[in-house]
């Protein structure tokens, strides 16, 4: 992990300093210096977890990465504010689930509900400004769609291709984008231009045009695996991809949703023993692929993607 860059409570206290100053504190050089020590140990216990679940057995897996993930993020918080935790009620998890499952219970169709306060709406509201609504569900079927890397699988097992591989040139800052997207969004290029082009606005509109089989655009700056929704990052393969849809989940920052799929695993892992084993040890749900292949994935990206949120803020 690239962490140990920040493993100096002097550097560490720089970066604090200048997040806090940048809202006007009054109090930032204190502030910074009163949690240099909390954002290391969040950090260094964050690590520790993953580290544990690198070779724990698949079955604890689950509840190791979501409190890794919770301990960095935590770190995060501490960038955009200074006074976290304010309170207990945002110490809570911010979301729930059904204990019990169903009678022919399906993973897929399985959900979480959204808390009124808690972790979630606090790091999701301070670090990516996503307001949630309590009550608000997140299905499992529609969050794993929200990982790139799960797409390969997705078209395997249902023929949906949910993602178009773009073609990224960082020298260059332009963007090739298969013209098919064309299709899949069921419009014409006029029409693409002045509908989805606007809500990309780190791309120049006036450069968008249509080169053989691609639509190419020059973009402003230069694409983040953070910053640049509805643009995925696979970073099994180091490269973009657009999805073939353009539902509002696309829109959201993907740490929002391996927080989600991490927290309904941790509690299936520990609350549905008999589920949970039967599906690790007899592959008789089609889910099994899905869950093992986003438990590989999200022990490498979180860590990526919360590395480089704390890069950004540097």
């Amino acid at each position: 992990m690239k962490f140990s860059s920040f493993h100096s409570t002097s550097m560490v206290q720089q970066l604090l300093y200048r997040c806090y100053s940048k809202t006007g504190r009054e109090d930032a050089k204190q502030k910074s210096y009163a949690n240099g020590y909390a954002f290391l140990y969040y950090l260094q216990h964050g690590q520790s977890f993953y580290l544990t679940a690198r070779t724990a057995p698949l079955s604890i897996q689950p509840v190791l990465l979501f409190y890794g993930m919770v301990q960095l993020l935590k770190a995060c918080i501490l960038t955009v504010d200074a006074d976290y935790p304010m309170s207990s009620s945002v110490l809570a998890h911010g979301v729930s689930t059904r204990k019990q499952k169903k009678q022919n219970y399906n993973f897929f169709n399985d959900e979480v509900k959204v808390q009124k306060h808690g972790l979630f709406t606090h790091f999701s509201e301070k670090m990516f400004h996503v307001k949630h609504m309590a009550g608000e569900k997140f299905q499992m079927r529609s969050l794993l769609k929200r990982i790139s890397e799960l797409h390969e699988l997705f078209e395997v097992y249902y023929g949906a291709k949910l993602s178009r591989k773009v073609h990224y040139d960082p020298f260059r800052q332009c963007i090739l984008i298969p013209v098919t997207i064309l299709d899949d969004y069921h419009m014409t290029f006029s029409h693409f231009i002045s509908h989805v082009i606007p809500e990309w606005h780190w791309i120049q509109k006036e450069s968008v045009e249509i080169e053989g089989n691609y639509i190419k655009a020059i973009c402003t700056d230069q694409l983040k695996s953070l910053e640049h929704e509805p643009f995925m990052f696979d970073l099994s393969t180091k490269t973009y991809r657009l999805p073939t849809q353009r539902e509002e989940i696309f829109q959201k920052q993907e740490v929002i949703f391996h927080y989600l799929l991490l927290y309904n695993l941790s509690m299936i892992s520990r609350y549905e023993t008999e589920w949970w084993s039967e599906l690790l040890h007899s592959y008789s749900s089609e889910a099994y692929p899905f869950i093992h292949k986003f438990l590989s994935v999200t022990f490498e990206k979180v860590p990526f993607l919360l590395y480089e949120y704390l890069a950004l803020t540097n």
